[in-house]
């Protein structure tokens, strides 16, 4: 694996292949981001799988396998995590494990470079309201951190090839490649939204950003919110959908916005597919709208 930034793998990824198309450059990379191989640009993602990941199946999940020491409560996580929402707490619920052993495996993944945190922003109930008795509910509810794969390949392993490991090994590969269709786009949105986060700081470089990256609470989520020491707040979506974004995405984030009584200075939209004309007649200083092959500055060096 590159024990890179996502960053740089996504631009060792780029100057190893010159991908023409930025659409085909992150849906490939959401697959082998951080696996250091060439792939050929040309052809077909489920073609590139079947050459480079089903055919090396066994050699590849030695090293994986060897890598986590073969350890089943290691590999129910992975699972959790790679399909889940990410949240720390919802992925031991779903693998099973409790604090200990779930937080024991967290921390040796994190030690090993395979994930890390993202640290939530939500304030708890009872800082917010401190001299209120609160509901029961209210009152138990944990804040939760999540946590990110820091490769790409490593993510699609535990989402879509572990469920099949017993198949693969057969020589069936069907159920594998209907998992795979079925749910590819909603796979990819995650790299998508990362790389996203990634351009609205490149285009923020002359500001100083003191926090950055999705946010989330009991009732809100938001694929991206940047603040800026000037008091600067950058609200963002991320879609990675066959079909353009529309005005009615514009009034669900502004939803959004005022439940978390918030402001934003600029509003931003990323999109696989683009936008609808009358969203683009929006566009200006308060909205600003990128499609996939505005990415092409993340290959940028600075």
């Amino acid at each position: 694996m590159i024990k890179k930034l996502l960053i740089e793998q996504f631009r060792h990824f780029y100057f190893g292949h010159y991908y023409d198309e930025m659409e085909k450059l992150i849906q490939h990379f959401g697959v082998f981001g951080g696996l250091d191989i060439k792939v050929d640009a040309t052809l077909d993602i489920k073609e590139l799988i079947h050459l480079h990941i089903i055919n090396n199946f066994e050699q590849l999940n030695k090293k994986i396998l060897t890598l986590i020491e073969n350890d089943p409560i290691k590999i129910r996580l992975l699972q959790a995590l790679a399909v889940g929402d990410r949240r720390i707490f919802s992925a031991f619920k779903r693998a099973g494990l409790n604090n200990g052993n779930g937080g024991a495996a967290l921390e040796f993944l994190k030690e090993k470079g395979l994930v890390s945190l993202e640290y939530s922003r939500e304030k708890h109930p009872k800082d917010i309201y401190p001299d209120t008795k609160l509901k029961r509910e209210l009152a138990r509810h944990r804040i939760s951190h999540k946590v990110l794969f820091n490769h790409p390949f490593i993510r699609f392993w535990f989402y879509f090839v572990v469920p099949h490991t017993h198949d693969i090994q057969n020589g069936k590969f069907d159920s594998f490649f209907e998992h795979f269709d079925a749910k590819h786009n909603q796979y990819t949105s995650l790299v998508f939204e990362e790389l996203s986060a990634l351009l609205l700081n490149y285009n923020l470089r002359d500001a100083q950003i003191l926090s950055s990256g999705s946010y989330w609470d009991m009732n809100i989520e938001i694929d991206i919110l940047t603040l800026t020491n000037k008091g600067d707040i950058y609200v963002g979506e991320c879609k990675w959908k066959n079909h353009k974004i529309n005005k009615k995405e514009l009034h669900k984030l502004n939803e959004k916005c005022e439940k978390l009584g918030i402001e934003p200075t600029q509003t931003i939209f990323f999109s696989k597919r683009g936008f609808s004309k009358e969203l683009q007649s929006l566009q200006g200083s308060n909205l600003a709208l990128y499609s996939a092959k505005d990415f092409k500055a993340l290959l940028k060096s600075r």
